[in-house]
């Protein structure tokens, strides 16, 4: 059954990975390109202001050009990303299937890919939103990147230790008072957690509003796009082929 389910992930993270990948493309591309230009206009300002040409000015090698990340570089990175994470949302639900209750596979799929999307990428995304590749300091990439996982790791644990407790309160309060008490534990907790870890803000002052609230926007819908996808058609999958198991020892009893 596990090695169904993997099979069955890989395939809905490869599906999930092409939809993503035509809307990062088509509607995120255009926002990086312009943040680039936002940071090379900057650059260019910078070296002028201290008297230097654009001849002059030191030259950055183009390791990969623009057009090769934007796109099979983006095709690539995307894909091996999105059909990892069906592998890994596959082995998630294996464990959790039977778990959940009296659902069915859609809806246990569709709500645990709804959970992991909260937990994985909306809840930090509300402390350390995401950035234009022109927006950042070098010297403190490390630093952002540690805090952020420390953000991710803080809310999959709040996550897993609110569903534990909606469980263990479920007999005592009943499904709903349970499931509330589960979910105001959860907020707590990352509340209090974003409330520890420190801020951050590297967006320069000049940098365009409007740029910035596109590209964050953008980010999100290609998260939200990717798990509802692979929850969705996962579920969907997996309905299918119970009901074909459920089917064939009918059939087989009908001919004899």
């Amino acid at each position: 059954m596990a090695r169904t389910f993997l099979i069955r992930g890989l395939l809905c993270g490869l599906v999930a990975g092409l939809c993503i990948f035509v809307f990062a493309h088509l509607v995120g591309e255009p926002g990086v390109d312009a943040a680039i230009g936002f940071e090379e206009a900057g650059a260019h300002a910078s070296h002028h202001m201290a008297g230097m040409t654009d001849a002059a000015a030191p030259a950055e090698v183009e390791l990969v050009s623009r057009d090769l990340q934007s796109g099979w570089g983006l095709f690539t990175g995307v894909m091996i990303y999105a059909t990892a994470l069906g592998g890994m949302f596959s082995l998630l639900f294996a464990f959790a299937w039977g778990r959940m209750g009296r659902l069915g596979a859609r809806a246990s799929s569709a709500l645990l890919a709804g959970a992991a999307f909260v937990a994985v990428y909306a809840v930090p995304f509300l402390k350390y939103p995401a950035n234009p590749p022109s927006v950042g300091n070098a010297d403190t990439i490390q630093f952002r990147t540690v805090i952020y996982f420390g953000m991710v790791l803080t809310s999959i644990v709040a996550m897993i230790a609110a569903i534990n407790l909606g469980r263990r309160l479920k007999a005592r309060l009943g499904g709903w008072n349970a499931a509330l008490a589960g979910g105001v534990a959860f907020v707590v907790i990352v509340a209090l957690a974003a409330a520890v870890l420190p801020s951050l803000n590297e967006v320069p002052e000049a940098f365009p509003a409007s740029l910035l609230w596109s590209f964050r926007l953008t980010s999100f819908g290609i998260q939200l796009l990717l798990w509802s996808v692979l929850g969705l058609l996962f579920g969907e999958l997996t309905e299918r082929s119970i009901r074909r198991s459920s089917v064939a020892p009918f059939a087989a009893q009908s001919v004899r």
